[in-house]
């Protein structure tokens, strides 16, 4: 059977000029998630992208599975096509909205006639596929406010397309067309939501991850490869960077003042995340922090963390409680792999009683006296490098 599957996009349609742009970007993407499937012929027209896939064995189950994690989606259809014939469109709708009709007692049916030169009116269309449904499935009754399924036919240049009620996409505008940012992950419920979030306004991620051997086990390094992957399946592949953390860590703990531990080591990962990201082209940090949750999280504890960066930062959680969190994090299947038990460096050496008004002469000097420099710039000669593609879980 000759089907494809439409996709509408969101905000683009907003971009005027830059809307062409935007377009082709979401179109690579596209194809880039169906990567093993098969081929696909991927063109836009009047406001529509199609996608359709060139041999019949693909499995476009999976395809709308993977079409619905790409930004930049409002809504798409699985749909059939047939010849622009009224005939063949009475013909055709039926049996292949057969399984689905079959499950409803009531429908509606709307017509989109694009094409006007197609001889009959969108009121007519409706009115000739709704008596010829009702023929053949008498016990369906229409229903043109409330209907269980709306049955819809787009009369375009192409062709005639018969679908029912459109897939909810992922939102957002297409990744790669917001810029590039660096994302620090841990292993908790926070930043991969975070990064979620960010690759939601278009953004390209590189991620940055913080080891402290033997603080810190090869698991949990694991574990934040594998959220990484549960990410990239809406965001695209991305380079994760590993720091070797440990030296730092113990010399913090051996120089600076306990209740300083936490806002000094978040101070030096930042300078290290901007180095790392400057070096891939990116023009912002992401953080997973959300305000208020923990202590090194207050107004005082952040802006003595800016303080030692000069890019911006992006906090998408800032103003979300917990729960939101994790109502996104089951969203994207991150929850339960975030629960794992294994310790990031973020839990390592942890005061007992952590600052929460830190003043950042102070946080400089203790800073200062622990001479981080050259650590700093041996864990940089030392990053592991590793290249996460989502097409290793499909």
């Amino acid at each position: 059977m000759n089907e494809i599957i439409l996709v509408k996009d969101g905000e683009i349609s907003l971009k005027g000029l830059n809307r062409r742009a935007f377009e082709d970007v979401l179109k690579k993407n596209i194809k880039t998630t169906l990567y093993g499937l098969g081929k696909f012929e991927i063109t836009s027209a009047q406001s529509t992208i199609y996608v359709k896939p060139l041999s019949e064995d693909i499995d476009l189950d999976e395809a709308c599975d993977r079409i619905s994690r790409v930004f930049g989606i409002v809504t798409f259809s699985r749909a059939g096509v047939c010849r622009k014939d009224m005939a063949e469109i009475l013909d055709f709708a039926p049996e292949y909205l057969k399984e689905k009709l079959e499950d409803v007692k009531t429908f509606k049916v709307e017509a989109k006639r694009s094409d006007k030169k197609f001889p009959y009116k969108s009121p007519e269309i409706c009115r000739e596929l709704g008596g010829k449904i009702l023929e053949q499935f008498p016990h369906l009754t229409v229903d043109v406010h409330n209907p269980q399924t709306t049955v819809t036919v787009e009369v375009r240049d192409f062709g005639a397309y018969i679908h029912t009620d459109p897939i909810k996409g992922a939102g957002g505008i297409p990744v790669g067309t917001g810029g590039n940012a660096a994302i620090l992950i841990s292993g908790g419920i926070d930043s991969p939501v975070a990064a979620y979030m960010m690759a939601k306004r278009g953004i390209k991620l590189t991620a940055i991850h913080f080891a402290s051997p033997p603080y810190t086990s090869q698991r949990a390094e694991d574990k934040v490869i594998r959220l990484l992957k549960k990410v990239s399946k809406y965001s695209g592949p991305m380079t994760m960077y590993t720091v070797p953390f440990t030296k730092i860590q113990e010399t913090i703990k051996d120089k600076c003042p306990e209740e300083l531990f936490t806002i000094i080591m978040r101070r030096l990962m930042m300078k290290i995340s901007q180095r790392i990201a400057l070096d891939n082209d990116c023009s912002a940090l992401i953080t997973g922090e959300s305000l208020g949750q923990v202590a090194s999280q207050t107004i005082h504890a952040l802006g003595c963390t800016d303080e030692a960066s000069d890019m911006v930062v992006f906090r998408p959680l800032i103003g979300m409680d917990k729960q939101e969190i994790i109502d996104i994090s089951y969203k994207i299947d991150t929850f339960e792999t975030s629960i794992e038990p294994y310790e990031d460096c973020c839990t390592v050496f942890t005061p007992k009683h952590p600052r929460t008004r830190p003043i950042l002469k102070y946080v400089k000097q203790a800073e200062e006296a622990g001479d981080f420099g050259d650590m700093i710039e041996e864990a940089l000669k030392n990053l592991k490098v590793t290249h996460i593609f989502p097409k290793e879980d499909y």
